[in-house]
């Protein structure tokens, strides 16, 4: 992987690291189904804005693979997890994303896209140690109801692991931008219904829809775009690996906006979690500092 692929996934995970914030202000507000429904209607607005100004052919004979790709994973996992930030804390949610990985590392070999080896599964070993020292997750008394928002994350990161080599495949044959537009045009959909239905319960507050406009522009429409130009690049496991950083930089954030400390586990899980990003990539730290250094 070059260096230029680790930087784009660098700028990923900062992307989403902030949306389990944002998803965390914007879903008690506005309810799940309206929350992911407008999320996604801006991403596909954002996307044909896109595809419309670069002359981008609309990808209509591949609609039956974009219809379950939007499904699994746009729809989906944007449901899930607005509902599991009615009841977890955003920090919670960013950790139990990284089950991303092993979802996509087992995923990957089975279609042939990848190979298992004990350095990526030692990777992982090293993801979780990590995450879990930067979240500092504490003792949490159990209910069904916050059992069934975590299993709502662990569901939506499954989507998205089981997911990312058929969107490797997919890069072969349609471009980045049109998977964007497509899936994300699929996903709206499926999501109308829902929000038509709880529109008259939503509270369409300033802070929730200055949460859905960022996170429909930004960290759904560009950041999926990004996503699937890496993705074409490199390996679906490679580019699985920016999930170990969401929470490193979801803490990061909630430090520097909302005020939240910083706990001691922060500088370790942080060297955990970049020496897992350097055994899932097979990426040389040594290259980045190369890249970097005067010139």
């Amino acid at each position: 992987m070059r260096t230029r692929h680790l930087l784009q996934l660098v700028l990923l995970s900062a992307l989403w690291g902030a949306s389990f914030l944002f998803i965390r202000i914007a879903s008690p507000a506005l309810g799940p189904h309206v929350a992911a429904a407008l999320r996604i209607g801006l991403a596909t607005l954002t996307l044909v804005a896109i595809m419309r100004a670069t002359r981008e052919p609309w990808p209509w004979r591949h609609w039956r693979e974009l219809a379950g790709l939007g499904t699994l994973t746009v729809a989906l996992p944007f449901l899930l997890y607005a509902y599991a930030a009615l009841h977890l804390p955003a920090g919670y949610s960013a950790l139990l994303n990284t089950m991303v990985v092993p979802f996509g590392v087992l995923a990957s070999a089975w279609m042939k896209e990848d190979t298992l080896s004990l350095r990526k599964w030692l990777g992982c070993a090293c993801g979780f140690a990590g995450v879990a020292l930067i979240v500092r997750l504490g003792p949490v008394e159990p209910s069904p109801t916050l059992l069934l928002a975590a299993l709502a994350c662990m569901s939506a990161a499954a989507c998205y692991g089981v997911c990312t080599p058929w969107m490797k495949r997919a890069t072969q044959r349609i471009s980045p931008l049109a998977i964007a537009a497509g899936i994300h045009a699929a996903a709206l959909v499926l999501l109308v219904p829902g929000a038509v239905w709880d529109w008259h319960q939503a509270q369409f507050t300033l802070p929730a829809l200055l949460a859905v406009a960022v996170m429909g522009v930004v960290t759904s429409g560009l950041a999926y775009w990004l996503n699937l130009r890496v993705l074409s690049q490199i390996s679906p496991v490679a580019a699985m690996s920016s999930a170990f950083m969401i929470p490193l930089f979801g803490v990061a954030w909630g430090s520097l906006f909302l005020d939240e400390a910083l706990g001691p586990g922060m500088l370790w899980g942080g060297a955990l979690v970049l020496l897992a990003t350097t055994l899932v990539t097979g990426f040389n730290p040594l290259r980045l500092l190369a890249f970097l250094r005067p010139r």
